[in-house]
Parts: C-alpha cells; structure tokens; sequence
C-alpha cells in the first residue's frame, strides 16, 4: 500500500479511477433518450432495437467477475487499461454504425468496460493510504449512481440538439481522457498476489448461466413470462449455475471462490447487494417516468426529457458529495452501521415519495433522499467484502459483489416493470401507468430498503481476522489461511492487538 502517497499525487489517483468509474457507468444510461428513436435509426424493429439496451447489461455482468480474477491474477491497473481500451472501441463501432448488428456489438463491447469499478475499488486498497482508503472507496462505489445521474441529461442534450453519433464519439474521447489519466496517476500495484491459472471452464459456465437467467428476467415481459423460451432460459439458467457452483467448489483455481463468498459476512453482504440494487433501480424507474408523463393526467408533470434529466442531476450530486460522510461513519461505527443506515434512508426516501410524487421539487427530494442511502450502502459493501477476504482475492471478491448489484437492477426493472405494466390505462391509445401503481411501486421499493436493512442486521459486527499472504493449501493453489492477527479496521487494515 502506498501509504507515503502525497495528498495531491493521493487525489491524482483517487480522481482518475472515480473518474473511470463515472464514464463506464455513463455507457448504460447513454441510449435512453434515442430509445423511441432507435427502431428508424436502425432501420428495425422495436424488439430487435431493445438489443441496444440489453447486451450491454449481459456483458457487463459476466465482465465484473471475470476481469476481477483477472485482476488479481495479472495486475489489476493492467486489466483497468484493458477495461478502459474495450470502452473506446465499443464507443467507435457503435458512432460508426448506422444498422442493428454493429451497434448491438459496440454496446456489448462497452459493458464489458464494467468491470473498471470492482477493479478500481480493489486497486484503491493496494495504492491509497489508510486513512484516505474510506472515503475512496466510497466515491468509486458510488460512481455507479453518480455517472447515472450525469448520463441521462447529456445524452438528451446531444440527441437533441445534434446527430446521434455525436453521443459515441464523445463517450470514445472521455473513455480515451480517462484511460490517459488512469496510465500517467495510477500506480503499478503488485501483481501475481493470487496463485493459479485462469478458470476458462468456470467462466463459460457463469457465463451460460448469467446470460440464461438475465435473459430471462429482462426479456420476460416481451417474450411472456410463460412462454417457453422464457421458462426455459429460466431453466437452463438454474440448471448451469447450480453445475458451476459444483465445479468452482472442486477445481483449484476457481473464477469465484464460493468458499469465502460463503462466509456468513461476505454472503449477507451480497444478499443485501443485490436488495439494494432493486432498491436504487426502482426509484430511476418511477421518477424520470412520472417528470415526464403530461399534466393532463393529474399526476404527471410535463417535463421533457432534457428537463427530466436536468432534475435528476441533484441526485449525483448528493451522491458525490455525501459518500465522504458515509466513509466516515463506517470509520467510527464501523461499515456494517453504515450499510444499515444506507439502508433505512432510502426506505425513508420512498416514504416521502408517497405525498411528494405531486410536484417536481417533491421528486427531487424524494430521489436525493434515496441517494444519499445509495451513497451510504454502495460505500460501506466493498469495505465489507475487503475486510472479510485475503488480499489476494479482493477484486474478484469486488466483481462478484458488483455482479449482485447487477442482478439486483435487473430484477428490479422487470418486476418494477410488470408492476407498472398492470396497474395502468389507455389514454389517447397509449397505455400509461396509473398514479397508483407508481405509489405501490413506490412502497416495493421501500420495503427492499427494509429487507436490506433487515440482512444487514444479521451481518456479524466482529470484523474477520486479517487475511495473510497467501500460501497454498492442499487441493487449492490460490488459497490462504488466516494468521493470528489482530481484527481488521472497516477498510482492511490490521489494528494491533492490545
């Protein structure tokens, strides 16, 4: 750990992963405004253009696990370049395509870029001085919702106001800024700290299974959610994940080690991942829809959708602004009162939203509300998951954690969806949501909050005794066993025993 770091030459680095963070995120939120647009832009249809949106969010889920063990494996400011380099050239194809399959294909390359924010949380531990480690990692965390948050009225204002193309070539020369500033700030961290080889069966396995299962949870809807390729993608998704988890317990050198996810703290924390990802997913649902909607329905708005955005910038803000203080409480209470605290002001948030949805300053009180919870709980995860696994795993332990947030949006689009769907009228020959099925909408939301709150409950508050250098272990060439240490601070390092 590079704990003589100067503060500047600390900030430096500190600004170029979040940074990093902020402009992957930025990729899924990129397309929102041209949805509408993209079946005449691809001269397509309206199915196969929701692949624009959709293939992303596939690779980028398989990404985080997979470039989190590669991380660890071959040096993780490595694997961030290679992250960032898939950005601009999934940025390139996309600005030079005019028809569905380039596009389809420049979007999956930029998911894969995801995998920069478990990466850039678990390089913070290697190269960020103790006491800036807390409020580092809660920023990076947090550049999930903050690049949300700044995604959408960018790319409203460009789709609006120039060629759609203008959108990838722009997001090609940040991706390209970042990656500049990633090489000249960032530090070669040590690398080869985990043992073994890479874990190709493993990979194709989770990869069948995630694609399977997310497939299933976001094309439901569109498909039917009895039909038999949605039944079956469900069944094949149980079927393979149940055959990979068999097989990372028995090989040696495991994608994921579900031994140490398996730890009461690691799991929890998961669990509780991906709640509160359903949580933070709903309220992007509910409030740019409800900002949007015409004033003639009595609970709509009138906002365009450049406007819509613009209000929802006050929620990175806060996010931005506000992940410090939740590194600080994890620091003096420690993260699990953090993630507890994250955890009820966002259920808060959702009980303002109920008399709120009325007016636009409600929504955005509502929505900042829910981000500051965010800010909390995204900050104190990963300071969790580091100080529950052995340094060696941490980024892989990072991805699989980022890889349940993921599985937590998708699930929260497609039941906030459904939700939305049934509960809805015909006006003018559009069937739009009803006011009360944005309130039960609401009120989902609220209680994922309090079930996160609830698994958090149950995380054990005694910190994991700090992870060794790692030394092999019979059948297990990666593994490490636990020193006579003392408890690990909330952010992974050793207080002495007293």
């Amino acid at each position: 750990m590079n704990a003589s770091a100067s503060p500047a030459r600390t900030g430096a680095i500190v600004g170029s992963l979040s940074a990093a963070g902020i402009v992957a995120s930025l990729m899924g939120t990129l397309v929102i405004p041209l949805v509408a647009q993209l079946p005449e832009l691809l001269h397509t249809s309206t199915a196969n253009a929701s692949w624009v949106v959709t293939a992303p969010l596939l690779t980028g889920a398989v990404a985080t696990p997979v470039f989190g063990r590669l991380g660890d494996l071959y040096g993780k400011r490595r694997m961030l370049l290679i992250c960032v380099g898939l950005l601009v050239a999934g940025s390139l194809v996309s600005a030079m395509s005019d028809s569905l399959v380039p596009m389809v294909i420049g979007r999956a390359v930029q998911g894969i870029g995801m995998g920069i924010v478990p990466l850039g949380i678990s390089t913070m531990r290697d190269v960020v001085p103790p006491e800036r480690m807390g409020s580092s990692v809660a920023l990076m965390s947090s550049s999930l919702g903050i690049g949300g948050a700044f995604g959408l009225p960018l790319a409203a204002g460009v789709a609006q106001n120039a060629d759609w193309h203008a959108l990838f070539w722009g997001s090609a020369a940040i991706s390209l800024l970042v990656g500049v500033a990633v090489m000249r700030f960032v530090p070669w961290a040590p690398t080869g700290t985990a043992r073994g080889r890479f874990d190709v069966p493993g990979t194709i396995g989770l990869t069948i299974g995630l694609v399977s299962l997310l497939l299933a949870v976001s094309k439901g809807a569109e498909w039917g959610w009895t039909s038999a390729t949605t039944l079956g993608l469900f069944a094949a998704a149980v079927i393979v994940l149940l055959a990979w988890g068999r097989f990372e317990l028995r090989t040696g050198d495991p994608l994921v080690d579900l031994r140490a996810t398996a730890r009461r703290r690691v799991l929890l924390t998961n669990l509780a991942s991906i709640v509160i990802g359903f949580a933070m997913f709903a309220q992007s649902l509910i409030a740019p829809q409800l900002l949007q909607l015409p004033k003639e329905l009595g609970y709509g708005l009138g906002q365009s959708m450049l406007a819509a955005g613009l209000w929802m910038v006050p929620t990175g803000l806060v996010m931005m602004a506000l992940s410090p203080l939740g590194a600080k409480l994890s620091a003096r209470f420690g993260p699990r009162t953090s993630l507890l605290t994250g955890s009820l002001i966002i259920a808060t948030g959702y009980g303002l939203a109920l008399p709120l949805m009325g007016s636009v300053a409600g929504i955005v009180v509502f929505s900042c509300v829910v981000s500051v919870g965010v800010a909390f709980a995204y900050g104190a995860m990963p300071a969790i998951i580091m100080a529950s696994v052995p340094a060696s795993k941490t980024a892989s332990a990072n991805g699989f954690n980022a890889l349940m947030r993921s599985i937590g949006l998708s699930v929260s689009s497609a039941v906030i969806g459904v939700l939305l769907a049934q509960m809805s009228h015909d006006v003018g020959g559009f069937t739009i949501p009803t006011e009360n099925g944005f309130r039960v909408a609401a009120v989902v939301g609220g209680a994922a909050a309090l079930a996160a709150a609830l698994l958090t409950l149950a995380i054990p508050r005694v910190a994991a005794p700090l992870p060794a250098p790692d030394a092999p272990q019979p059948g297990r060439s990666d593994a490490s066993p636990l020193p006579e240490a003392g408890p690990l601070s909330p952010y992974g390092t050793a207080r002495p025993r007293r």
